[in-house]
């Protein structure tokens, strides 16, 4: 990886819904707002048809949290806009994360019901970090879980992301941040590589070569100043002779060619015989155009040395969002004394009580379950990991999980975790969670 420059993080205190603070204003004049609370971020389901999800962005969340700061500016809208009251925007002007917040690790699987992050303060403090929380999580979650599909489908060849233009020029940041999370080898955005240290990868776009008055004229400017280890695209007239023409520009040195339309999987076989016939046997084939888990798979058995991917990966493949949510699942009674709450409403039931998560594993290593206690540790066959960390101690955000060092971690963690899953979560067919969750609830 890159050595990351220091950037200015922007403040964050109002990446945030309205209603949150309108809560927080009714549970201040309702003497409820300091109420000890256990908030947990978890999703019902995995986006259909899919076996496990990947969490990503806790990373980013936790870089987020020391600059949610209610500051003069943010003040001054709120009272202008008479959002809130003004003992409000004097809590709020007070305002410092004091609380824990534990969860899942970056990188580490998940599923149904599993406690991805659990966040412990008073009742203002959780509330009003609601949907910082949730945006950050569902949209890196979403693009990680994908990228782990993509990256499982290229089965070792490295994939980059190539995204950016695809969407929000801060959720491409996020983007490439989560996909080299989850097993993409480098990045096309430079700002990504800025913050986090990640590798970036780029060459030439379609434009170049129309800018020259031949092909060869541009594959001449190209090598001449990238070197010949640069990779050329082949396919803005005519491929074979593009293939051609980079061969007799670079001869046998020639790093790579890229194709970025038609039917890949043929035109990559001919592509391949051709570059052998012409002595090229080293240079590499890169494939990019509309690629997602699908179209990597059907590329296995092609000669393709890399896969760029852009529009899927940045909208998570067909699941946008992780589809997480954020519930008051434990809160302090009049008695001083934490009481479990759930939401009862139909479809949407959550479960009350504060959760401890561990993989079941059998002798190999192997996960079997995902087991979820409900209001104490579940019982440990002996061989199982436990899921939840500390991220955030007594409002002290913990070492190593934040910068550049957590996107290692974190692809570490993914790598690990997947490692452990049953043979089956590697299938881009449809179908159920690879392993089952299972609830132990406290008995009394």
């Amino acid at each position: 990886m890159n050595s990351p420059i220091a950037w200015q993080h922007p403040n964050t205190a109002l990446y945030t819904d309205h209603y949150e603070l309108t809560m927080l204003q009714a549970a201040l004049h309702a003497g409820t707002a300091d109420r000890r609370s256990v908030f947990e971020a978890f999703a019902r389901k995995l986006p259909d048809g899919r076996r496990y999800g990947i969490v990503a962005g806790t990373g980013r969340l936790l870089e987020a949290l020391p600059h949610f700061r209610f500051e003069a500016a943010q003040l001054e809208f709120l009272g202008s806009t008479g959002v809130v009251d003004d003992r409000t925007l004097a809590w709020l002007a007070d305002f410092r994360f004091t609380g824990s917040i534990h969860g899942y690790a970056e990188g580490e699987a998940y599923f149904p019901g599993s406690p991805i992050l659990q966040v412990e303060a008073s009742f203002g403090e959780a509330c009003i970090l609601e949907t910082l929380i949730l945006s950050i999580l569902n949209h890196d979650s979403a693009i990680a879980s994908a990228a782990s599909r993509m990256s499982r489908a290229a089965r070792g060849r490295p994939c980059i992301e190539m995204g950016s233009r695809r969407t929000h020029e801060e959720s491409a940041v996020a983007a490439a941040r989560a996909a080299v999370i989850a097993g993409f080898d480098s990045s096309s955005n430079l700002e990504a590589g800025r913050r986090y240290g990640l590798k970036t990868v780029g060459t030439a776009a379609h434009s170049f070569t129309l800018l020259h008055d031949s092909e060869v004229a541009a594959f001449e400017a190209q090598t001449a100043s990238l070197g010949l280890g640069t990779s050329l695209l082949v396919d803005t007239y005519d491929v074979e002779q593009g293939v051609r023409n980079a061969v007799a520009v670079a001869g046998n040195k020639l790093g790579g060619v890229r194709l970025d339309s038609g039917d890949l999987v043929t035109q990559a076989q001919w592509v391949r015989e051709l570059l052998d016939d012409l002595g090229n046997t080293s240079t590499r084939i890169m494939v990019t155009s509309d690629l997602d888990e699908y179209a990597i798979a059907a590329l296995a058995s092609a000669p393709v040395d890399a896969y760029g991917v852009g529009t899927s990966l940045v909208t998570g493949s067909g699941a946008p969002t992780a589809g997480l949510v954020y519930k008051l699942v434990s809160r302090e009674g009049t008695d001083g004394n934490f009481v479990s709450v759930a939401k009862a409403a139909k479809n949407k039931a959550s479960l009350g009580g504060r959760k401890f998560a561990l993989r079941r594993l059998d002798a190999r290593g192997r996960a079997t379950a995902e087991v979820v206690g409900v209001g104490a540790k579940p019982a440990d066959d002996g061989n199982d990991r436990e899921l939840l960390t500390t991220f955030v101690s007594g409002g002290t955000i913990q070492e190593s999980w934040t910068g550049p060092a957590a996107v290692v971690r974190a692809r570490q963690r993914h790598d690990a975790s997947l490692a452990e899953l049953p043979p089956s979560a590697h299938r881009l067919q449809r179908g159920e969670p690879v392993i089952p969750t299972e609830f132990e609830e406290e008995t009394r």
